[in-house]
């Protein structure tokens, strides 16, 4: 845990980003395993990796650790478990590019909450980065869904609506550890899964596959996300998640040839720049502060 919290903040953040944009990828190699299925196996995995975490870094305090995330911890947890639910949905019935740009709306709902819930202002070069990804976004979302697509469409915006919130809460809590609240959503889309599947059992290959996903993808992305905001602006932590909704497409069109549009290239890019702008915002801000 200390390792981790010595880390700059916007450095866990991206770190997250990378580890679950792989996630796309992993739920489209499943082999024969329903969504609920597979929601099941990723949730249980994920939720030991949190377990697991928690107990080396808080040993015989883990009770106390999930005693004092309180409230926040609890409702953080519940919320995030939607959007669990919704992202598997997406990319079963979705395109993995389709899901990505759909979650990289966050931006929008954390510069909006940040600004009326904890009066973080908005700097300009963060308002510039903010249009230029929205216009990266509008670019390959209207150019890329498709009417067949809709509920796979329509549940990937669980994410960014929970995120948005689920990072608000640990904005709003930061001396308050919201690592809990991830051991909450796992369980409670664990149970999702588990009551809306027909059978539990799937291949060994698919078990691997979920475990891939639950300790690697999803845990340590979390638990990276949920560490790095505490100390990053929410608005900062938005712009720097849109590094998933490039990366994702990716991955996808390298190992499972699921090929982005030409539209989708180009607004990745302009989605990538909006990340680079604001890396060197944060750059420059340091140097400052470390020349006063």
């Amino acid at each position: 845990m200390n390792i981790i919290t010595k880390l700059p903040g916007p450095l866990l953040v991206f770190l997250g980003a990378c580890s679950l944009s792989f996630g796309g990828l992993i739920v489209k190699s499943f082999e024969g395993s329903t969504l609920w299925q597979i929601l099941f196996w990723r949730s249980l995995f994920f939720s030991l990796t949190v377990l697991a975490f928690l107990v080396i870094s808080y040993r015989k305090k883990t009770f106390k650790a999930f005693k004092d995330s309180g409230l926040p911890g609890f409702i953080g947890g519940i919320i995030l478990s939607f959007g669990f639910c919704g992202y598997v949905f997406a990319m079963y019935n979705t395109t993995v590019a389709n899901t990505n740009f759909i979650i990289s709306l966050q931006i929008l709902f954390l510069a909006i909450l940040g600004y009326f819930f904890l009066k973080e202002k908005i700097s300009a070069i963060t308002l510039t980065s903010i249009i230029l990804a929205m216009t990266g976004v509008l670019l390959m979302v209207g150019n890329s869904l498709t009417p067949g697509e809709l509920s796979g469409n329509l549940a990937a915006f669980t994410m960014p609506i929970t995120f948005a919130i689920l990072i608000i809460i640990v904005r709003k809590f930061p001396t308050v550890d919201m690592v809990p609240a991830q051991f909450y959503a796992g369980i409670c889309s664990c149970l999702v899964g588990y009551f809306l599947s027909t059978k539990i059992m799937i291949s060994p290959h698919d078990i691997f596959l979920g475990f891939i996903a639950g300790c690697f993808q999803v845990g340590l992305g979390f638990i990276f996300i949920t560490t790095g905001a505490r100390t990053t602006p929410s608005a900062m932590v938005g712009i720097i998640m849109l590094s998933e909704s490039v990366l994702g497409p990716i991955w996808a069109f390298v190992f499972v040839s699921e090929r982005p549009s030409t539209y989708g290239l180009i607004g990745g890019a302009i989605i990538l720049f909006a990340v680079l702008i604001q890396f060197y915002s944060l750059l420059s801000k340091n140097k400052k502060s470390i020349s006063h």
